[in-house]
């Protein structure tokens, strides 16, 4: 998981150099956590490197930003077009892209008044989150002791900053006993999502997720592979999960940009199926790594070629 920075980043509409991506200790945000921001991926292709879902990453930037009162400055075609630029300022063919909105500094109230809303895209190498090996062989789980903040607490549904030190404390307990991710419960009982995931099961053929009203984020990578459930044929319902319907399950799985598809082997001792990823989640982990590899042209919409359209 170790990261690299790259020598050019994007801040309040121009490039520069990494160094000076920088914001005031006093901002707003370092305070108070008032952000939103986005994990998107690029990858390398037959036809260069290409951005999976970038529109739909920036318009939730908005949405995530509206849910907080925060106006960002930038429209999403902005945005895209910057996320562009910055790929090709640093020449690279495949990356993780981090953009984020955040209040800079102006007045220390918990009120945001007059504090300028800033924008940063940065770009860097980022391997496998959970590790290459957690996507071929699965990945060892725990049920956290921390829960979910509520729906009705926070706007759950936005990517927010702040809400993340939740996430912190879930995974950092996770990794200290050994797991490789942590799994929220929300207030209910019922299952959330993981540190940065969401959350898959699969049960005699059907597949499993929840919704907003478990307190989660709607993940895109979720979206993806609900829509891809549905070109499959592969039944989905989405609703409450309860934790003895994930230890009744043949198979699990995490999605996310960062995650990507990794699949759960083991939850607190207890191992799904054979221990191997499912017949399910490795035909859906499959065909979305060839999707954002430009291996599938169907979903060739899904992706933005940072060098022009192929044949365009």
């Amino acid at each position: 998981m170790a990261q690299t920075h790259t020598p050019t980043i994007w801040l309040d509409g121009e490039l520069k150099p990494w160094a000076e991506g920088t914001t005031h200790s006093m901002s707003h945000t370092l305070h108070y956590g008032s952000g939103c921001f986005e994990g998107i991926r690029c990858y390398d292709t037959p036809d260069g490197p290409a951005v999976f879902r970038l529109e739909d990453h920036m318009l939730r930037l908005h949405q995530s930003g509206r849910a907080f009162e925060m106006q960002i400055p930038y429209s999403v075609e902005q945005l895209v077009q910057a996320t562009i630029e910055v790929i090709q300022a640093n020449k690279l063919r495949s990356c993780y892209i981090r953009p984020i909105a955040y209040y800079g500094y102006d007045s220390l109230g918990v009120h945001p008044n007059n504090c300028p809303v800033q924008v940063s895209i940065a770009c860097f190498d980022w391997g496998a989150y959970l590790g290459k090996e957690g996507l071929v062989k699965g990945v060892r789980i725990t049920i956290s002791s921390w829960r979910k903040s509520h729906w009705s607490s926070f706007p759950t549904t936005a990517k927010a900053n702040g809400q993340y030190l939740n996430s912190m404390l879930a995974v950092q307990d996770a990794r200290k006993r050994g797991f490789d991710e942590a799994l929220l419960l929300n207030m209910e009982g019922n299952i959330a999502e993981g540190s940065g995931q969401n959350l898959f099961l699969v049960k005699d053929g059907t597949v499993h997720t929840n919704d907003e009203k478990s307190s989660i984020l709607l993940g895109i990578t979720r979206d993806t592979i609900i829509q891809l459930c549905g070109d499959l044929e592969i039944p989905v319902e989405i609703g409450v999960m309860t934790k003895e319907m994930l230890l009744e399950a043949d198979e699990a799985f995490f999605t996310g940009t960062a995650t990507e598809v990794a699949p759960i082997r083991e939850l607190d001792g207890h191992t799904f199926g054979t221990g191997k990823p499912g017949p399910v989640t490795s035909r859906l982990r499959d065909l979305y790594f060839h999707i954002i590899q430009g291996r599938e042209p169907n979903y060739r919409h899904w992706l933005t070629y940072v060098n022009g359209a192929p044949g365009g």
